[in-house]
């Protein structure tokens, strides 16, 4: 059986998913930074041509959305003991 990645970049893929890692995050921030539903969601790739189940979504959701909430917390600026004012006239 052919390897369907032939022509991809291999590291852009989860292991087991047919659709690249950068798609699936996009889905997974749209559904929760919009509140869509996940139909909403599915129709919104529909119109851009991506054929993807909103039970996909649901559970890619499920799956990486709380890896991708992690990722962000860690990345979120630390808050220090020092203030800076500016001047306001």
């Amino acid at each position: 059986m052919p390897n369907r990645n032939t022509n991809k970049n291999i590291g852009d893929y989860y292991p087991g998913y047919r659709h690249p890692k950068s798609l699936i995050a996009y889905v997974v921030w749209q559904y929760h930074r919009f509140m869509l539903s996940l139909r909403d969601v599915s129709e919104l790739l529909q119109i851009r041509g991506i054929q993807v189940s909103y039970e996909t979504i649901r559970e890619w959701g499920l799956k990486f959305g709380q890896t991708y909430a992690n990722d962000i917390k860690r990345r979120a600026p630390r808050r220090g003991d020092k203030w800076h004012m500016d001047e306001m006239c």
